[in-house]
């Protein structure tokens, strides 16, 4: 009889213990998610503005691409033809495995 009141009880604690930690877990997610919210920028058309900064090139497709990979992770793309990365600073220290500039 002893063991079952002692199992019982242990079993009571141990549901309110999960209790608590899925509560816990809950309110870290939930939290996370209104961060997220919070600091999300709209997004800009990738393509129009890769369309405009490539216009010139002598390799438009291979710099629409590489253009498009940069704006899709910076969500940014400078204005102009070429130069102007102090406005986009994650477009301009984008590098390729042999550390050269990835965004053109």
């Amino acid at each position: 009889m002893a063991i079952s009141k002692t199992l019982f009880v242990s079993l009571v604690l141990s549901l309110l213990l999960l209790d608590q930690v899925q509560s816990i877990q809950t309110d870290q997610v939930t939290s996370n998610a209104i961060s997220e919210a919070a600091y999300s920028y709209p997004k800009i058309d990738c393509g129009g503005a890769c369309k405009a900064r490539c216009r010139l090139s002598s390799r438009p497709r291979l710099c629409k691409r590489a253009c498009g990979t940069c704006c899709a992770r910076c969500n940014c793309v400078p204005p102009g033809t070429s130069g102007n990365t102090e406005t986009c600073p994650c477009y301009a220290n984008m590098t390729t495995h042999g550390n050269r500039r990835k965004c053109p």
